[in-house]
């Protein structure tokens, strides 16, 4: 009896812990990153740079936990998606300049930063700027074992009506559900600047495809989703008009 009374404590304790650490921190913000490419050689060459140059540089300037994931089943074109965490806009405003002056960042990359314009490095880049909510203010990352990450953003008919379903995250419960059914989290934004605002992005990981089903099945089911997502003025028709969910696999040499 004691035993359990110490276990339950002891979660109590954690959870508290990690509710006060949250309410500290002040938000990161990330760059969500999307490379399309023609073919295995340009793919190569992004990825190496990331292994090699980019990663490293943006390490040394303080933007850890760095991920960098490759479609679970590509259609189309190749695409490539990085999650660049920085501590503040300004880290961000400022990265530019300061990669521009790291020579062993220019060194490592030169084959991509130099690619000639009949053999570029790439097709192109779409790049979304995004706040972390204040609910989970810092990515988190998940065990370090094969997994599956599943990439989600909600667009909403207007900017009050994505301000509501951010607070629906935050403040109403869901991050909480979340957590309690299995969809492990790993970051969530809110998109500043991106194509398809106003929305707001977020990442889960699974072990696998099955987890990732029954897990939704036991979110789907909740009597506190049900709950909340009955409250007027959070009802999904209202705050979401469109879903968009993308696979994705870790590289090697990602960081999350």
């Amino acid at each position: 009896m004691l035993t359990g009374s110490l276990t339950g404590l002891s979660a109590m304790v954690a959870k508290a812990s990690e509710k006060d650490f949250f309410a500290k921190s002040s938000p990161e913000f990330y760059e969500l990153r999307v490379y399309t490419l023609k073919n295995s050689a340009q793919q190569k060459l992004v990825e190496d740079y990331f292994q090699n140059a980019a990663i490293p540089a943006l390490n040394r300037l303080g933007s850890k936990n760095i991920g960098v994931f490759t479609e679970q089943k590509p259609e189309g074109q190749s695409k490539l998606y990085a999650v660049i965490p920085f501590n503040s806009a300004k880290d961000f405003m400022d990265i530019t300049d300061k990669l521009a002056k790291d020579t062993t960042y220019q060194q490592a990359g030169a084959a991509y930063l130099n690619a000639p314009a009949k053999e570029p490095a790439y097709d192109r880049i779409q790049s979304s700027f995004l706040k972390a909510f204040s609910g989970m203010p810092k990515i988190q990352v998940p065990e370090n074992k094969s997994r599956i990450f599943e990439l989600r953003r909600y667009e909403s008919a207007s900017e009050a009506a994505g301000k509501k379903k951010i607070d629906m995250f935050d403040n109403v419960g869901e991050i909480a559900i979340f957590k309690r059914v299995g969809l492990t989290p790993v970051f969530f934004g809110e998109t500043i600047i991106g194509e398809m605002r106003p929305n707001l992005t977020y990442m889960l990981t699974f072990d696998d495809m099955a987890e990732h089903d029954k897990n939704w099945k036991a979110f789907g089911s909740d009597p506190e989703w049900a709950r909340i997502k009955a409250i007027p003025g959070y009802e999904d028709a209202n705050i979401v008009s469109r879903i968009t969910r993308t696979f994705l696999v870790p590289t090697s040499f990602s960081q999350v």
